[in-house]
């Protein structure tokens, strides 16, 4: 049974308005009563905690056991504000990572996490077992993962180079930051045409080799060529692509590596945009909460199924600690029963909806 005396499809819309809409609680409680409903912030909080830690917790668990048997995995963090965390200032950074799979072909993995603090001991807790490529930026914390091969993120090492260019100068071939950015530009192109012509890994990494390992090293020859101005704009661009210079060629080892981190930065982008909305989390418990349900949103629109209707059908279904893995497995969003039941409930909601507006006019 739910927390809370409300309905699985109740709970699920106040998770789906703030995690998926960015509705904070208390403009929530403002549209129920238009409704004539009165339903508290405080109640809609402490059901999204209570049913999360309950029962998306256990699918939270297994996704992370998934994620951890792959070979390609990706990470990202961004700050987060937590008001009352023990003994911590309210003003005091905490952070909510991301972490998800590569682009190796499999089913898609999305997993939020909160911290405290932004050490790298928190990504080396969440990843103990995971051995294979890590794609992350340039934040030094990732190179605590004792397991994981790092890979360099190429659109970090271009926006370095693209703050390096002095204003109106994007067309003058004299100044090194532009002299930089024709190498980027062109594995960049080059990286596209790859990825469309070939769909086979060992395609995609023959073709690396051939086509886009010359770049790379003509690249690393002009790198070691420049000598900019000491605290410049070029300067810390320079600093910041020879301190990641042993990760720049990773990516060509394999056909399945990814050659930037922008899938890593699109998954956290929607807690991100949430964020301007809701501002901060109350609690650690709250903070805890938004991770978990923020991974099954985004679970479910990574495997292309409708948000609602999957945390309502999670919410029906009640995953608990007590399933086996091959349980779990069958309420996973891949799961081609799950989706094609998702799709149905999402078929009648919308054919519901036209009924209720019904048929349009004709002309006489």
């Amino acid at each position: 049974m739910l927390y809370g005396m409300a309905s699985a499809g109740t709970v699920a819309w106040v998770m789906y308005q703030k995690f998926c809409n960015g509705l904070p609680y208390y403009r929530q409680e403002k549209d129920w009563k238009q409704y004539g409903v009165e339903i508290t912030r405080a109640t809609m909080a402490n059901w999204v905690i209570r049913n999360s830690e309950a029962f998306f917790l256990p699918m939270y668990e297994y996704f992370h056991r998934k994620l951890l048997e792959r070979g390609f995995a990706m990470a990202d963090e961004t700050p987060l504000q937590v008001l009352h965390e023990p003994e911590r200032r309210a003003q005091t950074k905490s952070y909510m990572w991301l972490f998800r799979s590569g682009e190796d072909g499999g089913p898609p993995i999305i997993l939020y996490k909160y911290s405290e603090t932004r050490a790298g001991d928190n990504a080396v807790d969440f990843l103990h077992g995971f051995k294979g490529y890590l794609m992350c930026d340039g934040y030094s914390g990732y190179n605590k993962v004792p397991d994981a091969k790092r890979t360099a993120c190429w659109a970090h090492i271009r926006r370095y180079l693209t703050d390096a260019i002095p204003k109106g100068k994007a067309l003058d071939y004299t100044q090194p930051s532009v002299q930089g950015m024709l190498y980027i530009n062109q594995l960049f192109h080059l990286e596209d045409v790859i990825r469309s012509k070939y769909s086979s890994f060992d395609a995609i990494k023959k073709a690396r080799l051939e086509k886009e390992k010359p770049v790379v090293e003509g690249f690393l020859s002009w790198l070691d060529q420049q000598n900019p101005t000491r605290g410049s704009r070029m300067d810390k661009a320079v600093t910041y692509i020879q301190n990641r210079r042993s990760y720049l060629s990773t990516y060509l080892e394999d056909g399945r590596c990814s050659f930037s981190n922008n899938l890593s930065e699109n998954a956290i982008r929607p807690f991100t945009v949430g964020r301007k909305n809701w501002l901060f989390c109350d609690t650690p418990n709250g903070a805890q909460a938004s991770a978990i349900v923020y991974t099954m949103v985004e679970m479910a629109k990574a495997n292309g199924v409708n948000v609602y209707h999957y945390l309502t059908y999670l919410l029906e279904k009640l995953p608990d600690d007590r399933m086996s893995d091959d349980e779990l497995e069958l309420l996973a969003p891949w799961n081609e029963t799950v989706k094609a039941e998702i799709e149905r409930r999402a078929n009648e909601s919308n054919q519901s909806y036209v009924n209720c507006q019904g048929a349009p006019a004709t002309e006489k």
